[in-house]
């Protein structure tokens, strides 16, 4: 990840690798690409659920 002099990350945000930050990502999303875009917003969903909608609980060992 490469952001430019003057550019903010916004807290919580999430910048795929090898991206080119240009522009200030706001808080709470998932960006990436050269230059990076907002590809969508971290909601409360992305805390319980992961591994295409499976409960954390059920992937623990």
């Amino acid at each position: 990840m490469t952001v430019l002099q003057g550019v903010h990350v916004g807290d919580n945000s999430i910048i795929g690798a090898g991206s080119l930050v240009t522009k200030d990502i706001p808080t709470n999303v998932i960006a990436m690409g050269t230059p990076a875009k907002v590809v969508r917003k971290i909601t409360a969903d992305d805390e319980t659920y992961y591994d295409h909608g499976r409960l954390i609980s059920e992937n623990k060992v």
